[in-house]
């Protein structure tokens, strides 16, 4: 693999980064928002499928209740 000297390198850097399409204000908001909203579902099931299988475990082990 062929060197490359320091200018060379920051050049290729820079003619790279400009290649990038950086999202607009908007589209991170909407982006924001939809990963709170996932992680809130994500949240609220594995919160539910928790309280089941714990409610279960206490009823099999006998220590449900009574």
């Amino acid at each position: 693999m062929a060197k490359t000297n320091p200018l060379e390198f920051i050049q290729q850097v820079r003619s790279e980064a400009s290649k990038v399409t950086w999202p607009t204000r908007r589209e991170t908001l909407i982006t924001t928002v939809m990963v709170f909203i996932m992680v809130s579902f994500a949240m609220v099931f594995f919160f539910l499928v928790d309280t089941g299988l714990s409610y279960i475990v206490s009823l099999l082990l006998g220590l449900g209740g009574n």
